[in-house]
């Protein structure tokens, strides 16, 4: 069991997330980081989907009534066990009656904590993970409050093995600007060609509207192309005929700052999507705070997917490492 003893600013339970809902209408929520949200569950031996802890730019406090092994990954929000700091990214040893609790952050915006087994909460749409919004999922569907008791769970496929350590060179680092690279589209069309140029070629500013829901980003109003809107979009140049928000995909209000749509975010609406954040810059969105500068970079499909396979291959070379 682990007793919460501060909650930190926002601590949710979370896996990789409700995958095969969004036609119902049900994003995903699910970790923002799945890169380290792997690798925190490899270190300790866990599934790699085994549920953990998602922690949000200030830590809890907790404390554990067992023997057990954790590990901290993403960001930089050192931990720290009965005062005393403990590395990331490596499987430490946890003892019965130890409090687990975190420094300021440092770099990046979130970590995700991996306890041996994962944590233990109902199984709602073939997910663990917390959606707040809906009050669905994790513990009792909300971020953690001072008092609650987690169990721990079997989620594991071997035996943790104390101080393995991921490679360096596997280890992510963060500044305060951000490349975040795109595909232009789905509408994209719909912007000036000036527009498009400037949407590339400035550096966008996080508001503090930056959450699990969306990112929203502070710079220049960008024009949309003058049309007859179409039956079913609304009257605003920025509205299309309702369609469908992947994940990561960014749209633009009235041209006035542009809203990266994440895990928790609606699955579709009237805005045009101008472009959309690529599956493994996701994770790097994830580690983004509020006051940062974000570049975006265009790609197309094809380095895209390259992208995504070198990423694939870096986690199975740690796979294999860890093994």
């Amino acid at each position: 069991m682990i007793k919460v003893i501060q909650p930190g600013l926002q601590t949710t339970v979370q896996d990789k997330g409700r995958i095969g809902y969004y036609e119902v209408g049900m994003p995903p929520s699910g970790v923002m980081d799945k890169y380290s949200f792997v690798i925190s569950n490899l270190l300790i031996g866990n599934d790699e989907n085994a549920s953990v802890l998602e922690i949000t730019y200030m830590g809890p406090v907790l404390e554990f009534d067992v023997d057990t092994t954790i590990s901290v990954t993403g960001g930089h929000i050192p931990p720290k066990i009965n005062g005393e700091e403990v590395p990331m990214w490596e499987a430490v040893a946890v003892k019965a009656g130890d409090q687990l609790s975190f420094d300021f952050v440092k770099e990046g915006a979130r970590v995700y904590l991996a306890v041996a087994g994962g944590i233990d909460v109902p199984v709602i749409m073939e997910s663990r993970s917390t959606y707040t919004l809906c009050s669905l999922g994790g513990y009792d569907g909300r971020a953690l409050q001072a008092g609650d008791e987690l169990k721990i769970g079997n989620q594991m496929v071997r035996k943790a093995k104390i101080g393995q350590r991921v490679n360096d060179k596997y280890i992510p680092t963060f500044s305060k600007l951000h490349e975040i690279r795109i595909i232009m589209g789905l509408c994209s069309y719909r912007l000036t060609e000036e527009s498009k140029d400037r949407f590339l070629s400035i550096d966008w500013a996080v508001t503090p509207e930056a959450n699990r829901v969306g990112y929203r980003f502070k710079g220049e109003r960008l024009n949309f192309v003058e049309r007859e809107q179409p039956f079913g979009a609304g009257s605003n140049p920025s509205n299309v005929v309702d369609l469908g928000y992947p994940i990561g995909s960014i749209q633009v209000p009235d041209g006035v700052e542009p809203i990266a749509l994440l895990n928790d975010a609606v699955t579709g609406g009237g805005y045009a999507t101008i472009a959309t954040i690529i599956s493994s810059d996701l994770d790097k969105m994830a580690q983004v705070k509020t006051g940062e500068t974000v570049r975006f970079i265009a790609v197309d499909l094809e380095e895209a997917l390259n992208i995504r396979k070198n990423v694939k291959q870096k986690i199975a070379e740690i796979r294999e490492q860890l093994a």
